[in-house]
């Protein structure tokens, strides 16, 4: 039932989507046919946004209607368009002017499922840009890389983002801050925490004790990664890192 009904979705996304392409690539054509484009190309959304507006309900705002035009022309080919990503997402992505850019979210909306929300914060967060600087000074093969599969995972490194970005918290970043207090906020805030973390880690738990020697220590938090197979202990620092802590 359940995969019945993601079938169903998935198709009225693609419909969707064409239709809004389709749309899209009619007001190109209209205003190509006009030699005043700027002001007939104004009028035509505003007159456009009324028509449709009256025969098919909401959804076609000139706002709306523009996004839709910009959207056939950043997509000639409607073959380029992906089904697995809704129009609120590519709503989102066409605001991004570098091709290169825009192809790396939209490849990492398809790998990590996210959500139009996580788009958001991912791109306010400059992921893109942090993980060019990650992998040392940004080249165009590293940039042609990310644009073309996202972000692949090939070794254990890469799993892992750096920096990482936790605004979520709502933390100021004058305010002193204890360590348990940064424990429960990011416990609080779990899932955003996972996807900022990086890709294939699932939440086990905090302070989980650990016996080495015969002596128990107990880690702040723990997470298991699909990926790696592996556990992964995070030991929260908020003051200056000692060799003793690293081991």
């Amino acid at each position: 039932m359940d995969n019945a009904r993601k079938k169903v979705t998935s198709q009225i996304n693609y419909v969707l989507l064409e239709t809004y392409w389709q749309i899209g690539r009619i007001i190109v054509v209209e205003e190509q046919n006009n030699s005043n484009k700027a002001e007939y190309g104004k009028n035509l959304l505003k007159n456009l946004s009324k028509e449709l507006s009256k025969e098919y309900g909401r959804g076609f705002s000139k706002s709306n209607l523009f996004n839709m035009r910009r959207f056939y022309l950043t997509y000639s080919k409607f073959q380029t368009v992906s089904g697995k990503l809704s129009w609120s997402h590519y709503s989102e992505l066409l605001s991004i002017s570098d091709n290169n850019k825009r192809v790396f979210y939209e490849k990492e909306i398809e790998n990590s499922n996210w959500s139009v929300r996580e788009l958001k914060r991912q791109i306010s967060t400059s992921l893109y840009e942090r993980l060019l600087l990650s992998q040392g000074k940004g080249n165009k093969k590293k940039v042609l890389e990310l644009a073309q599969k996202g972000q692949e995972i090939q070794n254990s490194s890469d799993v892992i983002k750096d920096p990482y970005i936790f605004e979520f918290l709502g933390i100021p970043a004058e305010k002193p801050l204890l360590k348990s207090d940064l424990e429960k906020a990011l416990i609080n805030h779990i899932e955003k925490f996972l996807l900022e973390l990086g890709k294939g880690f699932m939440y086990v738990g905090s302070q989980q004790r650990i016996t080495l020697g015969n002596i128990h220590y107990y880690v702040d938090m723990v997470f298991y990664n699909k990926i790696l197979r592996s556990y992964v202990l995070i030991e929260l620092k908020t003051e200056k890192l000692m060799p003793e802590a690293v081991g």
